[in-house]
């Protein structure tokens, strides 16, 4: 029998390049890109609503909170527990209540270091304007009301402080960061062109000279001296007995009472119960205090902020970014 051979083996190559499609990715790249184009626009949309409903339904910014009373009258808290950076909140309020007839008093709750010189005597004017209307402005001293804190408060028609309040630091301050050696180090260079030789004194690129020191000196003597003038006034102190004790020093409410920096010793409930007699109260007086109207887009995420780094970024944001160079202010 006659041996057959195997048939051939046929070799087939399965190892042939496919054509690649990017057909694909310019699909998913298109539809991700339209996505955040309307998810954009749909939080614009909603940001704008929010805003346009909360002006309609609200109007105004700020509205009263009542706790009501059993007296004939109201009393109106106005707190001023910040660093003084503005004096808008402050002098806003007062206005409003200046011209409420139907707030017999306010109460001026202060817890405050101080701030901005001019910031602070806008604040002093107004309370004192409310004050020389006929309207009582009790001034109730927290933990802390120090320099412009104090300076305000001398337009009140009487100041109460707690025993342990820090008060008084009767003074000005002026401070400027030179970083003139971190600048070599770094290899920055700074040309100033000026019209005068005082025109950039406080530049941070160069230590002062003495014709700076001098220019600034004379700025700090004479808001000093406004301090002292205000405070001599408002609390019949003569101006050499004052100049001993203001010295940026600050006393606790015991201390500033002897010395005549205030009228008497108490709590804030103190304060009111004096506001509600001076104010012709009946019985317990109806206190009224400002808050602001949150809209919605504000009411949505208030539940997802925390309100203590809100203060954080609000003191960092007064402390170096809006802090003023010239300040009635007591440092800790």
């Amino acid at each position: 029998m006659e041996q057959q051979n195997p048939p051939p083996q046929q070799n087939f190559n399965y190892n042939y390049q496919r054509k690649s499609s990017n057909g694909w990715k310019w699909f998913w790249g298109i539809c991700i890109f339209v996505l955040v184009i309307a998810l954009f626009f749909t939080g614009l949309t909603f940001i704008f609503l929010a805003k346009t409903i909360a002006t309609v339904d609200g109007g105004d910014k700020y509205y009263y909170e009542f706790t009501s009373g059993k007296g004939s009258g109201k009393i109106a808290v106005v707190d001023l527990d910040f660093t003084i950076i503005t004096s808008d909140p402050i002098v806003r309020q007062f206005k409003k209540y200046r011209e409420d007839k139907s707030i017999k008093a306010i109460v001026l709750r202060i817890n405050s270091p101080g701030g901005g010189v001019a910031a602070s005597q806008e604040m002093y004017e107004e309370i004192k304007k409310t004050r020389d209307s006929g309207k009582p402005v009790i001034v109730s001293f927290a933990s802390l009301a120090a320099s412009g804190g104090y300076y305000a408060a001398c337009g009140g028609s009487l100041i109460v402080s707690n025993p342990g309040s820090l008060t008084g630091s009767i003074g000005v301050i002026m401070s400027f960061v030179t970083i003139q050696e971190l600048a070599k180090k770094l290899g920055i260079d700074e040309t100033t062109i000026k019209s005068g030789e005082l025109k950039d004194a406080g530049n941070p690129f160069r230590y002062p000279t003495e014709k700076d020191k001098e220019y600034f000196q004379d700025i700090v003597d004479d808001s000093y001296q406004q301090f002292l003038d205000v405070v001599s006034k408002e609390r019949k102190i003569k101006m050499d007995e004052l100049k001993k004790i203001a010295n940026g020093r600050v006393f606790t409410g015991s201390q500033a009472q002897k010395l005549g920096l205030v009228d008497s010793l108490g709590t804030f409930e103190d304060a009111i119960r004096i506001a509600g007699r001076m104010g012709g109260i009946e019985g317990e007086p109806t206190i009224v205090k400002e808050k602001t109207r949150l809209g919605i887009l504000e009411k949505l995420t208030e539940g997802a902020t925390n309100s203590e780094l809100r203060e954080l970024k609000e003191e960092i944001k007064n402390e170096f970014i809006e802090k003023p160079v010239l300040q009635y202010k007591f440092e800790k």
